[in-house]
Parts: C-alpha cells; structure tokens; sequence
C-alpha cells in the first residue's frame, strides 16, 4: 500500500496537531496510508545525542523512511519566515536521497505554524518547499476552489495549510483543521495516482 510520510517538528504542540489533521487527511483516502514521523531538537549547547526514540509522540523518522515514502507532507513552526533548525538539520542530511534520485516525482505539500499573524508563516512554507524541489518532488498546494482558503481569517493558504495562534488564538479553528485535513487527502489522491502508474 502507498504511504505518506508526515514529518514535522513541533515546540509547542500546535503543528504537531497540524501533523495529525493531515493524517486524517491522507487516511480518508482508500488505498494509502500515512506514517506520522518526528525529528529530534538540536541546541547550541554540545550535550548527549537524543535518545533513537522520544519521550512520547511519534518515533523520530529515518532517512530510510524518508526514501521509502511515497508522498510526503512536511510541517514546521515559523522561525522569523523560517522553518525550524532541527526540520532544516534533518533536510540538510538527505544528500544521500538527493544522489540517488529517492524522492524524484513524488507528491509532496508543506504545513506551518506561527504565533503572530505576520510571523512569517507563508515564507516559512515557501522555505520548506525549496529543497523538495531540488529533490524532485511534485509540490501541492490549496486551491481556492476550496472555500476554506477563503474563508480563513488566520492560517492556510494556496502554498499550504497553516495555524496562527497569536494571544488566546491557541487552538486550531475549524477552518485551519480542514485545510490541513484538506492538503493530506490532496497529497494521498496524487501518491495513489502516481503509486498505479507503470514504471520505466
């Protein structure tokens, strides 16, 4: 069976709930699944590695994982219009997938979230969409054919689903789920669809 991996690094919980939403997401689609991945925090401060798996939430993904996916589905918190370190240290790693053509033509989206309504959070996913494209991968996004693009008043957009959560704004609306929900099927449509076309 197809798999989207889901792979994001949350701090403070909302775009790991981001993360669940898009699993729902791609798991309404028959015929794929979804495998819901971490990666560790990195500092400044030299300290022991990080344990092989966390203390709780989903296990921290591999880059076997990462080669072996079918679609994938990246998710970060804003850092100035940025994504976060430890997303971009486990990107920075994936040379070994980028030589080998691992992810060449596999549909991927990304997903953000920010604490202040101009945090960034749309940069932060054009910065997540540039080394899938030095991979390869077929970038989707949010079409406004769906009405929740428009309908937002904080987070998603055409480049990805999105939560802002600036002051008591701390819970995803209901438009932010459905967006996020809504970027994991449109990502599991494409990998079911690539998944049955015949291979050179």
């Amino acid at each position: 069976m197809p798999e989207v991996l889901v792979l994001y690094y949350s701090r403070n919980g909302a775009t790991a709930e981001l993360a669940r939403h898009v699993c729902r997401g791609v798991e309404s689609v028959s015929g794929v699944s979804a495998r819901l991945r971490t990666v560790p925090a990195v500092t400044t401060v030299i300290e022991a590695p990080a344990p092989p798996v966390p203390a709780s939430g989903p296990p921290y993904a591999s880059y076997a994982e990462l080669a072996n996916c079918d679609g994938l589905v990246l998710g970060s918190p804003t850092r100035f219009g940025n994504m976060a370190a430890p997303l971009k240290h486990f990107l920075d790693g994936t040379a070994g997938s980028w030589v080998a053509g691992d992810l060449v033509g596999k549909p991927a989206g990304v997903f953000t979230s920010t604490s202040t309504l101009h945090g960034g959070h749309e940069s932060t996913l054009l910065s997540m969409m540039l080394p899938l494209l030095h991979h390869g991968m077929l970038l989707v996004g949010l079409p406004f054919t769906e009405a929740a693009v428009t309908r937002t008043e904080r987070g998603g957009s055409p480049y990805g689903a999105g939560h802002v959560g600036a002051g008591d704004n701390a819970a995803l609306t209901p438009d932010e789920r459905e967006l996020a929900r809504l970027l994991g099927r449109r990502v599991a449509e494409l990998t079911v669809c690539l998944a049955a076309r015949p291979r050179p």
